[in-house]
């Protein structure tokens, strides 16, 4: 199975478009020390011609066009991802799909509550029903998306979209709007996790001894955004479980048994993003890595 991170930030990626937090202004500067990052995506394929697309993100276009395993390789139009699947319905995860309307066939997979909020929002009709199947797959159901590759969904800790929230949102709950990816091929498993409000024990044992985690990386702390002055929601509004602090993704993973730990979906004003800083050497001292797009993973 090789697994391709298309992209590695969370919304607006980084840097944000507008943003000059000190992160944001270092990459748009140039400064190796922070890479510039898309938004959230993954690319998995168990023999190198059949591709699953895991979230559609806003930066798809140049994301396929930095991947040459994804570009068209036969006739006019052709392209080898023939599945997406989505983990939510967020809009770095499904803005994506709107690029992906040039009449190509593929299958769309979701949960129905993630289906339905795509098919609420009329503009997702340029992905023609005799074109794109929409698929329905129910939690804890084994299906093969394209050949070789065995995925199961399952409910995380989450919340619902940003634009679908309506007053106070139930944020924490494990329904079918945030879920997991468990992806096997070969006899090796691969967890993908870009949204989680928290680690509980149910998450532990279901990701226990996979040989890679790719796992909500979006805050270092869960006040990140206003330390850094840009905003006033925590990560817990947000639906994203910090790396670190109580009840934080590192300590709370730290005892669990896993191959690759892998931090994705990370926000621009969270400080692991700097290279060689305090906080990037202590994450990465817990065993951690922080992805870059076009991080690959062979297993």
């Amino acid at each position: 199975m090789q697994a391709i991170v298309l992209g590695s930030g969370a919304g607006g990626g980084v840097p944000q478009w507008n943003c000059r937090c000190p992160i944001c202004a270092l990459a748009r500067a140039g400064d190796r020390r922070v890479l510039p990052r898309t938004q959230s995506s993954l690319a998995v394929s168990a023999d190198g011609d059949h591709w699953l697309l895991v979230n559609a993100s806003p930066d798809i276009r140049q994301q396929l066009f930095d991947t040459p395993a994804l570009h068209p390789r036969e006739g006019l139009r052709h392209s080898p991802i023939r599945a997406v699947l989505l983990t939510n319905g967020d809009v770095d995860h499904v803005a994506g799909l709107l690029t992906l309307r040039e009449g190509q066939p593929f299958r769309l997979h979701a949960t129905r509550g993630i289906l339905e909020s795509i098919a609420a929002n009329r503009v997702f009709d340029v992905m023609a029903p005799g074109t794109v199947e929409r698929t329905e797959i129910a939690l804890d159901e084994t299906f093969s998306p394209v050949p070789g590759l065995a995925v199961t969904l399952f409910p995380v800790p989450g919340k619902v979209p940003l634009w679908l929230e309506d007053g106070t949102p139930e944020i924490g709950a494990e329904t079918e709007s945030t879920v997991g990816a468990m992806i096997e091929a070969g006899g090796k498993r691969l967890a993908y996790v870009p949204g989680c409000a928290r680690v509980t024990d149910g998450l532990k044992a279901r990701v226990a001894g996979v040989d890679a985690l790719l796992f909500d990386g979006t805050v270092l702390a869960d006040d990140d955004m206003i330390r850094a002055g840009v905003g006033t929601k925590t990560g817990w509004r947000m639906g994203h479980v910090p790396m670190t602090g109580e009840g934080g993704s590192v300590a709370a993973l730290a005892d669990v048994p896993l191959g690759r730990r892998v931090f994705v979906h990370i926000n621009n004003t969270n400080p692991v993003l700097v290279e060689g800083s305090e906080e990037r050497r202590g994450i990465e001292a817990a065993g951690w890595i922080v992805a870059q797009d076009g991080l690959t993973l062979s297993l």
